[in-house]
């Protein structure tokens, strides 16, 4: 009998893909590339000007409007995670593949489809996943996430 380190599929680009995006699926992992900054901004100039007009009570009210409008900015901005993962560059995919491999190398799996119920049915190596998804979405495409509808 083979030892089971031999017995082990050799992982591709692909189904590291959907591993990620089965974990962003059930996390409901939404992220806002664009205009999240904006909305930041305006959130907080509203609230400057709140505060410069109606000094501390001014500030509180400024916040909440500010935060309202900054809101309705980004609203309709967020993409669900699993797109933003399927619509990157192979060489983006590949930096993702290298980042999960590292994680996932201890773990013994014959095929992808027991691969996935191993991480799926661990929440441990999922927070690591996600933890790792979560700097990658943040950190090199500069986006904000959300989790929930």
């Amino acid at each position: 009998m083979l030892p089971s380190r031999l017995a082990k599929m050799p992982l591709v680009v692909e189904d590291v893909m959907r591993l990620l995006c089965s974990i962003a699926e059930e996390r409901k992992m939404q992220a806002a590339v664009k205009h999240s900054g904006k909305g930041a901004l305006v959130t907080g100039a509203v609230a400057f000007l709140g505060g410069l007009v109606g000094g501390p009570p001014g500030l509180a009210v400024g916040g909440a409007v500010g935060g309202l409008l900054g809101a309705w900015m980004t609203s309709g901005q967020f993409q669900p995670i699993p797109q933003i993962l399927m619509q990157l560059p192979p060489s983006e995919q590949q930096k993702l593949f290298n980042e999960v491999t590292a994680i996932v190398r201890h773990l013994e799996w014959t095929d992808v489809v027991q691969l996935t119920m191993l991480v799926m049915g661990s929440e441990a190596l999922k927070q690591q996943l996600v933890a790792m998804l979560v700097n990658y979405v943040t950190k090199e495409l500069r986006a904000e996430v959300q989790y929930g509808d």
